[in-house]
This record gives structure tokens, C-alpha cells and sequence, in this order.
């Protein structure tokens, strides 16, 4: 009987075992592989070993300025974002009038933000003819409507950032979720202790819910240093004006598919993969003393 539960479990996983083999194993190895490599699609790839990782550090000098904007990017918006989200969720959970419409209209911008879309309403807000413009043009700031905010290298990265923080229902509703599954008797305890409300949720709120913390930072920050539509459509395609909205995917979609030059977007992809990696190890190893599981 155990050997035969053991057979119907290993059948029910077969679909994902093969989704997982097939669809992520084997093009990773082939990535890699292919980043060993000078490959255009259009001919037999050649073996040249490390040089494209030699070429991305010392002579690709779009490289450093893809980091610069996606670090950027990462680590500005992702922080205000969760900020954003967890600031409405603690307001959604006082119990207002037609939570669940809230809830729904609140989630929209996280199913939208990332479409072809909303990038290129996006370019309409922020264009020099936009309506920001228009709006700070009749509030008699003309120096500012003078400002094409998505071409403007000083300006273009934030208009993004602004995008990314407007996507905030997806973390806010698993933050939602996350409060309402503290205990009330905690949170009675600790009034009858004379706790303020202020108290309560630094010292019993937020370290219940760092599991979901943690769980919500590790997903923006994986998703945002994947972000290409939105840059890709508001750049039309070219990392716009000194390179300002050059994120690091969109120099791998240039170098793979413009520059026909797929082994170097292969060693870009495997350094994008090392770098998440690194980040999500280094946010575990912070929060490790933090969980409470309980």
C-alpha cells in the first residue's frame, strides 16, 4: 500500500516534473551552454568559452549603465511600493464600507500595469504634451511643463518607478490577508496591557507577519528586476535618451534579437539569474532570525 500511495503521488507530479524538465532544466542548460558561446540563430554556435563574460565587464559599455538604471529602478520602487501596500492594508482592515469593491479596485493597476497598454498610456501622462504637463501648465508652473518627463534622462527612470509603485494591489492584498490571520486575542492582550495601537502593531503585528514580508519583498524584487514591457514601450525600444531608460532585460532583448548576438544575451540572462539569486539568499539570511512561523 505505501509503495503504491508513493506511485500515485509520483504520478500526480509527473505533469509538473515534465513542465519543470522541458520548460526550465533543459533551457537553462542550453543557455548556458549558449553562453559559452557565439551564436546568432542563424548559424552553428562557436565555442569561445568565457570571453562573452570577459567581453559584458571590460568592453560592453551599455553593461554598467543597464545596472545602474535597474538598480536603480529595484531598490527605489520596491521599497515604496510594499510601503504603499502595507500603509492601505492596515487601512482596508478597519472595516469600511464595501471592502470587497475596494479590494477589487485596488488589485486592477497589479493585472494592468505590466500590459502594452498601460505603457503606452503611460507615455501619454509623462510626454511633453502630457497631462501632467497640462495640469502643472494651469497651475502656473511653467518650467516644469516644459519637461518631457519620460525623455528627460534626469527624469525618465522615476516616471517608471512611479508605474511600479502604482501596481501595488497584488502586495497589498496577501499584506491584507496577512493581518487579518493575527490572532485578536494577541491584539486584546496586549490593550489590556495598556498596548497603544502604535505599539500593538510594531510589536505584535508586523513580527506575526514576517513570513508574509518576506514573501512579498522577494516576489516585487524578483518581478522588478524582470520588467521589460514597460520599458521597452516607453523607450520605444532604444533604452531611450542616454541610455536613461536601458534596463538590464531590455539590453538582453537588444543583444539576443537586434544585435543577433544570443550567446552574449545568454551570459546577460545568467548573470541576471546570479544576481536575483544573490539578493533573494542575502534577504532570507536578514529575515532568518525574524520568521515566526507560529
Amino acid at each position: 500500500m505505501r509503495k503504491m500511495d508513493k506511485m500515485a503521488g509520483y504520478v500526480f507530479l509527473t505533469p509538473w516534473l515534465l513542465g519543470f524538465l522541458l520548460l526550465t532544466l533543459i533551457p537553462l542548460g542550453y543557455s548556458f551552454y549558449y553562453s559559452l558561446t557565439n551564436f546568432n540563430l542563424l548559424s552553428e554556435p562557436t565555442f569561445v568559452g568565457f570571453s562573452n563574460y570577459v567581453k559584458m565587464f571590460t568592453r560592453d559599455y551599455h553593461f554598467y549603465n543597464a545596472l545602474r538604471v535597474t538598480f536603480i529602478y529595484v531598490f527605489v520602487s520596491v521599497p515604496l511600493q510594499l510601503l504603499f501596500s502595507l500603509i492601505l492594508a492596515f487601512v482596508l482592515n478597519k472595516g469600511i464600507p464595501f471592502l470587497s469593491a475596494f479590494r477589487a479596485v485596488y488589485y486592477i493597476p497589479s493585472l494592468l500595469g505590466g500590459s502594452v497598454a498601460i505603457s503606452i498610456l503611460w507615455r501619454q501622462l509623462f510626454g511633453m504634451n502630457g497631462v501632467l504637463n497640462l495640469l502643472l501648465g494651469a497651475l502656473g508652473l511653467t518650467s516644469l511643463a516644459n519637461i518631457s518627463w519620460i525623455a528627460d534622462p534626469r527624469f525618465a527612470v522615476w516616471s517608471l518607478i512611479v508605474l511600479r509603485v502604482w501596481q501595488f494591489g497584488s502586495p497589498m492584498i496577501i499584506f491584507l490577508a496577512g493581518i487579518k490571520q493575527i490572532p485578536q486575542e494577541l491584539l486584546e492582550a496586549g490593550a489590556i496591557d495598556g498596548a497603544t495601537k502604535f505599539k500593538q502593531t510594531t510589536k505584535i503585528i508586523l513580527p506575526m507577519m514576517m513570513p508574509i514580508i518576506l514573501f512579498n519583498v522577494i516576489m516585487q524584487i524578483v518581478s522588478a528586476f524582470k520588467v521589460f514591457t514597460e520599458a521597452y514601450i516607453i523607450s520605444g525600444g532604444n533604452g531611450g535618451v542616454m541610455d536613461s531608460l536601458l534596463f538590464y532585460t531590455l539590453h538582453i532583448y537588444t543583444e539576443g534579437f537586434s544585435k543577433m548576438r544570443m550567446g552574449y544575451a545568454s551570459a546577460l540572462s545568467w548573470l541576471l539569474l546570479l544576481i536575483i539569486g544573490f539578493f533573494t539568499a542575502l534577504f532570507f539570511k536578514a529575515f532568518n532570525k525574524k520568521l515566526n512561523y507560529h
